[in-house]
């Protein structure tokens, strides 16, 4: 026993010394990650090169560190569409920067609006007489929106171009709710308000339809006037007219297919790319790797750009994603967390505030609630403007009524002012194993909402009045924020979608423009001179831990996942939105998020939070598991 006593006591001594060296390694390397800055001097004469791995997006998300360590896989890289902006800005008066490279290798997408914003500061370079070239083994519609503006095109020879245009495939539930016997209690106000619409039926309606095919009909004539415009040589009709011909005229190559269409200007690999850019830009002293070439990535040079702060704040808080009750974000637009935003800098003395809204609402009691936290601005006379990103709709629209002015681009998808709410009940499928219930009511609201007995008649309607009260309070902050009568808002609202041109000419936007117009009109509103103002974004820093944990999965302080796409990786990733919308739909069917003013018809912001395939495969089996009980 004495011997295996100290036997036992040496395991146990090298096991604590063995976790003292790993957590000893671990905090220096922690430290070491955390202290780490991007230097000035790492801005090189050369390139601007931007690695577009993931999404563009209004705001990145906090990542959660446990879960994405233990999942193990590294979380989408996501690329602020206001740091884009500002990186090329910077490059075109940057003596230092011959040229900018845009790698869309992985790049997923971003949205209209995003996108079109980035082609504008991308003009700006060539304007600058610098050129900008594009590579990328596949584009896709957000792709090419950004290559039209380029100087040079450039695609792998295996990949190639597919153009699909807005649009695409709803999920409706109602047949699976019959097979399950879950009653699917709906509330709602609106003619178009679609939303309820996978929980009552098996197919689009026809006033979904029509307001579906009015909207994205309008998205798709201004991205083909946008890169018409751009790339004129682009056959855009030859490529969407008649897709099959196009592709089989080039025996079923998609790159010479895209070469002969004019949406590219060269075949090459990565290296034979990498060469062109080193003539432009110069060798790469530093490497003597294949293509290399002289470059700043986009992280350094940001660091080394940063904008001056002289003069008066303007206050910008965003709003992106999903609004939702309570402290979530950013990436989510938690009506708590922004709302303590917005209080906390009451007194930053900011000249302005402007409010960036790229979202497809949620909670009506967050929204209400980010709604008074701007009101409060502008009860100290403080200039609000709203400025709307890719969507600003239902609960996005209605945290704009607190603006004194509303910016938005005519591919802004918009409105849909309309409430509603889904409660799910489970007598019938109760019954159908052997569960009944019974008992004695004081009141018709005795033991209600009793999802296992069903709702009395009287909740029923109560819950229904309440919905109706609750679309009248929208409506009333409408009319009084736009100065319409309660009976127009009433006609142009039940729900109802609307592109950015169609709302301007309906008075729910006031003009045309980006943040940058919307910061210049506050300037203006609070009668500050240009050079005598800075933007502060609130809440923008990333957390503590945010790019130790993506460097410890991936490698990279932006995020990776692994590198592919050609055009059928290009086409599922794309529709992975699809999946995880299950997820959402089935958590609205809870009725756990309350009451919603929400968009089904508008894209949610990407984010690292988005559904992975580890959980897209968990969750259909649940729903087969669901099925097969």
């Amino acid at each position: 026993m004495s011997f295996a006593g100290k036997v036992w006591k040496l395991l146990v001594g090298v096991k604590d010394a063995l976790v003292l060296i790993f957590m000893l390694l671990f905090f220096i390397a922690l430290f070491s990650i955390l202290t780490m800055r991007p230097s000035p001097g790492q801005v090189r004469d050369g390139a601007l090169l931007i690695d577009l791995d993931g999404y563009v997006v209004e705001e990145r998300s906090e990542i959660d560190p446990l879960n994405v360590l233990i999942s193990g896989e590294a979380p989408v890289g996501e690329y602020r569409v206001h740091d884009l902006v500002r990186a090329l800005d910077g490059a075109a008066s940057d003596d230092r920067i011959k040229a900018v490279v845009l790698d869309m290798t992985g790049f997923i997408g971003g949205g209209q609006v995003h996108m079109q914003a980035i082609g504008e500061a991308m003009d700006r370079v060539r304007k600058a007489e610098k050129p900008v070239l594009t590579y990328a083994l596949a584009y896709g519609d957000d792709q090419m929106h950004l290559a039209a503006h380029a100087s040079e095109v450039w695609v792998d020879p295996l990949g190639g171009a597919l153009i699909s245009g807005p649009g695409g495939s709803n999920l409706y539930y109602a047949d699976l709710l019959d097979r399950l016997n879950i009653n699917a209690r709906i509330y709602r106000v609106g003619t178009f308000k679609s939303a309820v619409e996978p929980f009552s039926r098996n197919s689009m309606s026809d006033e979904a339809r029509e307001n579906l095919s009015s909207l994205y009909g309008a998205l798709w004539e201004e991205w083909q006037a946008n890169v018409k415009k751009a790339r004129p040589a682009a056959k855009l009709d030859r490529v969407t007219g008649d897709p099959v011909a196009w592709v089989q005229a080039s025996d079923g190559d998609l790159a010479t297919a895209a070469l002969d269409a004019g949406l590219v200007d060269k075949l090459g690999s990565p290296t034979e790319f990498g060469t062109r850019v080193a003539e432009i830009a110069g060798e790469d002293t530093w490497s003597e790797a294949p293509g290399s070439y002289a470059k700043t990535e986009l992280g350094p040079f940001l660091s080394a750009t940063t904008p001056s702060q002289s003069g008066k704040a303007i206050g910008v808080v965003t709003v992106a994603g999903n609004i939702v009750d309570g402290e979530a974000g950013p990436g989510t637009a938690g009506g708590a967390r922004i709302a303590r935003l917005l209080d906390e800098a009451l007194d930053d003395d900011f000249a302005a505030l402007v409010v960036r809204v790229n979202s497809p609402g949620g909670s009506v009691t967050a929204s209400e609630e980010i709604r008074r936290a701007i009101n409060r601005y502008r009860e100290k006379d403080i200039p609000v403007a709203i400025s709307f990103g890719n969507v600003a709709a239902s609960g996005g629209y209605w945290v704009a009524t607190a603006g004194d002015r509303i910016f938005a681009q005519p591919e802004t998808i918009t409105g849909s002012i309309g409430v509603f709410a889904v409660l799910p009940t489970f007598e019938d499928a109760a019954a159908d194993i052997g569960v009944n219930a019974d008992g004695f009511r004081t009141t018709p609201l005795s033991g209600q909402p009793d999802l296992l007995d069903g709702l009395t008649p009287e909740v029923d309607a109560i819950f229904q009045a309440s919905i109706s009260n609750t679309y009248t309070d929208f409506l009333e902050r409408v009319s009084e924020a736009r100065s319409l009568e309660t009976s127009r808002v009433d006609q142009i609202a039940q729900g109802r979608v609307w592109d950015g041109g169609a709302a301007h000419n309906l008075g729910l936007v006031d003009q045309f423009g980006g943040l940058s117009d919307a910061l210049a009109w506050a300037a203006g509103e609070a009668g500050l001179e240009e050079g005598g103002w800075h933007p502060k974004f609130l809440g923008q820093a990333p957390g503590q831990y945010d790019s130790l944990v993506r460097q410890l999965v991936s490698g990279s302080g932006e995020g990776k996942r692994a590198r592919g796409g050609d055009i059928f990786a290009i086409a599922a990733q794309q529709r992975v939105g699809l999946i995880a919308r299950i997820g959402s739909d089935l958590e609205v069917l809870s009725g756990a998020k309350g009451v919603q003013a929400y968009c089904l018809e508008c894209p949610s912001e990407p984010s690292a939070s988005s559904l992975s395939s580890k959980e897209a495969v968990t969750l259909f089996g649940q729903l087969r598991a669901l099925i097969g009980s």
